[in-house]
């Protein structure tokens, strides 16, 4: 019932594909799905059938944490691990699904299970569900695209996390919990409107959704620590009083969205959400950094002008060579929103945690930061 044709060709090519037990035994949980799923992701888009099956999902009542399984996509990101780890600690069912070649992080995972798919696939995420025991009655998304170029954007943060919402729905989950992103209230990139058109969607699928959009990381204004530890001048923009920012810990991000689970206040529910901070400006955030440090401040201003000359002559070499000069230009425009636009939160019910930027400082001053390549490819912790 209410199944679409295109969906009936897919599960008829998923039978032609079958070579073995595991396919055929995937295809027939998806035939199953397809015909008796209560809460459907095969609905029509709108009218009273859709209605029905939206009605139906959001009323599911909340079982106690040890009957619930929880399934985090984007597992070994810089935020998933967290939840992972903080679904665990309050005793969900948890399951971490990662990427076929990733390795599981045994000092997050502890106490989950983990599965091996392809969000980018509904075969390959179908495949991976049917193994589980019962299948999840609540999805975690921490799925972002790496870079922010137009078709990562498209891949991940749209397509692939639809996939995932999809997936919960098709086998009768009634909760999807998303990590968006503050920036989305001002859309000028191809990352934010990727998001924002699955934000959308998402509020249109036959489940309860909270949609959480942190207003950073700690690890994105923490990047210049090992730099400073050398010695070097903290890099601002123009005169470092502009964005703004309140950032938010890792762990107490997990906490806000694996809450929203039973937290009946947060479904059908979008917020954006940043740490306990008053907006600190990069000035004030490396002043803050040079003195946990013990150095003396020195700073390198950098003009915001330096993007409008860089983005100009990326659009008009795109202008000739497209292929290869649009991810550039878009790269490019992300640096300068993040140099120009404020991060912040101001309202009490938007911010959430104890843990300030400073606390993160003097942890990492003496303990280090994890290794990534974006935000800290100095970091001498790599994992």
């Amino acid at each position: 019932p209410g199944s679409s044709p295109a969906r009936g060709v897919e599960v008829a090519r998923s039978f032609a594909r079958a070579a073995s037990s595991t396919m055929i035994r995937t295809a027939l949980v998806a035939l199953a799905a397809l015909l008796a799923a209560p809460a459907g992701a095969f609905v029509p888009r709108t009218g009273p059938a859709r209605s029905s099956a939206m009605a139906m999902a959001r009323d599911a009542a909340v079982k106690p944490p040890e009957e619930t399984t929880v399934c985090v996509y984007g597992a070994t990101g810089y935020i998933g691990k967290n939840v992972v780890k903080e679904c665990v600690r309050q005793g969900y069912k948890t399951v971490a699904f990662i990427r076929p070649s990733s390795a599981p992080r045994e000092d997050f995972f502890e106490g989950a299970t983990v599965l091996r798919g392809d969000v980018t696939s509904p075969e390959s995420i179908a495949e991976a569900l049917a193994t589980l025991p019962a299948p999840p009655d609540v999805a975690i998304s921490c799925l972002a695209s790496r870079s922010g170029t137009p078709g990562d954007s498209e891949l991940i943060d749209y397509a692939a996390t639809r996939n995932t919402v999809d997936a919960l729905a098709a086998a009768g989950g009634s909760h999807f919990i998303l990590l968006s992103a503050f920036c989305v209230r001002k859309p000028e990139l191809a990352f934010q409107r990727a998001k924002l058109r699955l934000e959308a969607e998402l509020r249109e699928a036959p489940v309860r959704h909270s949609i959480v959009r942190p207003t950073a990381f700690f690890k994105s204004v923490s990047g210049q620590l090992e730099l400073l530890q050398q010695g070097w001048p903290y890099v601002m923009f123009g005169d470092g009083a502009i964005c703004r920012c309140n950032a938010i810990s890792e762990s107490e991000l997990a906490q806000y969205m694996v809450d929203c689970i039973a937290d009946n206040s947060r479904w059908d529910f979008t917020v954006d959400l940043g740490g306990p901070d008053e907006g600190l400006t990069p000035r004030q955030q490396g002043e803050m950094l040079f003195d946990v440090l013990g150095k003396e401040p020195k700073f390198w201003s950098v003009p915001i002008g330096v993007f409008d000359a860089i983005i100009g002559a990326l659009d008009t070499l795109k202008g000739f060579f497209p292929k290869q000069f649009e991810d550039p230009a878009e790269l490019a425009r992300i640096g300068r929103y993040y140099a120009v636009e404020d991060m912040l939160t101001t309202k009490p019910e938007e911010k959430f945690g104890k843990m300030t930027l400073r606390d993160h400082f003097e942890r990492i001053a003496v303990e280090g930061q994890e290794y990534d390549a974006f935000t800290s490819p100095l970091a001498g912790k790599k994992q």
